[in-house]
């Protein structure tokens, strides 16, 4: 009863942000800005597109408008608390919003990384088994793929969550330990554990093994995916041939390079080294992977650039 007692007393925290120095704060409210608005024209114009042509009605370009539809909650569950902050001399958070937030970031970055690897999938059935490719990727199929990587997603999330739930922040006098500002401009489980009072070795732990495999075992797939298809492209007897089958493959190439560059070099460390550079690096996998998707795939996609000139056509007629 005690250690809930201790737990409940925790009203809020607060974050440090990107920086600290006051005539920061406006031209970074300005930036933020400017990139969640862009995040969200740029992925509702990349669903509409899709969903408005039917040359673009294939597993692919399916899996592409899941992933545009995560990215807008996945940065608006991040940007809009940010912009608040900037305008804000004192930049809290309640203990629920802090872990609600934490709740949604997890669940839709893990869509994010399962998203990559079932696009990934895709394009090795594509290329390496082209004849089965319709009847591997049914419509029932790539929707059953999508379920199941947000009840994976879900399961992740709400497990670190229960688990950092157990902590204690406070001590017996109803003060915290260490301190309740969490030098992050979100909130995110190295932090929060670094303020803890109680244990983290469960913590730990889980984020080690449990963590680890959730983090890894996506990217290792896509790899696998990958050595797949190059093997495939390798054996095809003509230039154009492999360029046509890498082009297919470049714009999700470089989606995941972006994503899991960036998430590796914040978790794959030591909690005590956590640092300033890591939040720069947190802003890449969160705001300007999401911001840059529809940059990434439209660019380097005839097809998705003549169904976004369709859909610019229409709306002017």
């Amino acid at each position: 009863m005690e250690r809930l007692n201790q737990t409940s007393s925790v009203s809020e925290f607060i974050l440090l942000g990107l920086s600290t120095w006051p005539e920061d704060q406006k031209p970074l409210f300005i930036l933020f800005l400017i990139i969640y608005l862009v995040t969200i024209t740029g992925n509702v114009l990349t669903i509409l597109a899709i969903r408005s042509d039917p040359q673009l009605h294939t597993p692919m370009y399916f899996f592409l408008s899941v992933l545009s539809f995560t990215d807008i909650w996945y940065t608006t569950s991040i940007v809009p608390k940010m912009l608040v902050d900037f305008l804000s001399e004192k930049k809290t958070i309640s203990y629920a919003g802090c872990l609600t937030q934490m709740y949604f970031i997890y669940v839709l970055a893990n869509i994010d990384s399962c998203l990559l690897v079932v696009m990934a999938f895709d394009r090795y059935v594509a290329i390496c088994d082209p004849f089965h490719y319709v009847t591997i990727m049914s419509h029932c199929r790539c929707v059953l793929l999508v379920a199941i990587s947000c009840s994976l997603s879900h399961l992740h999330s709400l497990l670190h969550i229960l688990l950092l739930n157990q902590l204690t922040f406070c001590n017996s006098n109803l003060t915290f330990c260490n301190s309740n500002v969490v030098h992050h401009f979100l909130c995110d489980i190295n932090p929060l554990l670094k303020l803890s009072c109680s244990s983290i070795f469960v913590n730990d732990l889980i984020i080690k093994t449990e963590g680890l495999v959730v983090l890894v075992a996506p990217f290792l797939c896509i790899v696998f995916s990958y050595v797949r298809i190059s093997i495939s492209v390798l054996q095809i007897p003509s230039a154009t041939g492999k360029r046509k089958a890498f082009s297919t493959c470049g714009s999700h190439l470089t989606v995941v390079i972006l994503f899991y560059g960036s998430i590796f070099y914040v978790y794959l460390q030591p909690l005590s080294s956590y640092t300033v550079q890591d939040r720069v690096a947190t802003i890449v996998y969160t705001v300007l992977s999401s911001m840059l998707n529809p940059f990434i795939y439209s660019l380097r996609n005839k097809d998705l650039k003549r169904g976004l000139g369709k859909l610019m056509a229409r709306r002017k007629s």
